[in-house]
């Protein structure tokens, strides 16, 4: 199993940058940023760092970590203009990058910005597309795409993405509709929830990819949840859903995820300060936690 680190955005540059710095020299495996430009409740006030601005610099800064976008947002940006600004990041990390990406939900930031919030179906078709247009122009010399919302004719896309095949991550659980875009796109496929979860909604991937002539392990499955190691980021403000537990229950419910079929177990770390305070939970988690599944 793989272990990663997904620093919180809605901390100061040199902060994220200090724990980037930290897990890329002591043996994490990846490292993801979060897509969003404001928090999701109020307040919204405080600083929020752009992903695709910060995965180009950790490119270039932070050697050996897989980078990626946890995920981006498919309103936000034109998927042949991601495609290019995903191409020059992997370029720059010499193909380090997965581009994950999802249907777009938070729905402040649509109306701060003056950004189209479509209903869900409107989002996911348009998510489908995305993916079209995102690996023709990954793939192919000339891209050519007539889609219902998205249009290529005869487009270029140079360079090309340092990886033969730059991997796509799709997010979400939603059984119907987006994890058959998984079993028909992804490369990987993350979603929130506990073992029993990700088992569940995992053999509902496998339908999909047996629908469609899929074999369902060539996709990578991920995971993640909020860690209190020992009580450490216990108080955390943030209302998401919280593993409070020692050593020893951990090991349990990485191997009930491992079970579950999940390849890599990403770490927020949202509730866990920052500074000496953070590096010391991220090295005993490495050292005590993670060990026995790498």
């Amino acid at each position: 199993m793989r272990f990663s680190l997904w620093p919180t955005t809605a901390q100061p540059l040199g902060d994220f940058l200090e724990v980037a710095d930290h897990v890329a020299v002591t043996g994490w495996d990846g490292l993801w940023v979060a897509d969003h430009f404001m928090p999701s409740i109020e307040p919204v006030g405080g600083s929020m760092l752009e992903c695709w601005s910060l995965l180009a610099g950790l490119a270039v800064r932070v050697p050996r970590l897989r980078l990626g976008s946890l995920v981006t947002g498919n309103t936000y940006r034109h998927p042949a203009v991601l495609a290019n600004m995903a191409a020059t990041v992997d370029q720059l990390s010499g193909g380090r990058l997965v581009l994950g990406i999802g249907a777009g939900w938070q729905v402040n930031e649509h109306a701060a910005y003056g950004i189209e919030f479509f209903d869900v179906a409107g989002r996911l078709a348009r998510l489908d597309e995305a993916c079209k247009v995102l690996r023709a122009l990954f793939d192919d010399e000339r891209a050519d795409v007539d889609g219902r919302y998205y249009r290529l004719v005869d487009a270029p896309m140079a360079p090309k993405p340092a990886q033969a095949r730059l991997p796509l991550l799709i997010g979400g659980g939603g059984e119907r509709v987006t994890l058959r875009l998984a079993a028909r796109w992804a490369d990987e496929w993350n979603t929130w929830g506990t073992p029993d979860v990700l088992a569940a909604k995992g053999a509902v991937l496998e339908h999909h990819c047996a629908d469609l002539g899929r074999d369902p392990t060539t996709i990578a499955r991920s995971a993640q949840v909020l860690v209190a190691l020992d009580g450490a980021g216990a108080d955390c403000a943030r209302p998401m859903p919280m593993v409070r537990a020692g050593v020893g229950e951990l090991h349990d419910l990485l191997g009930a995820y491992a079970a579950a079929g999940v390849d890599e177990f990403v770490l927020p770390d949202w509730n866990l300060g920052t500074g000496t305070a953070r590096r010391d939970v991220l090295d005993r988690f490495l050292a005590e936690v993670a060990a026995p599944f790498r």
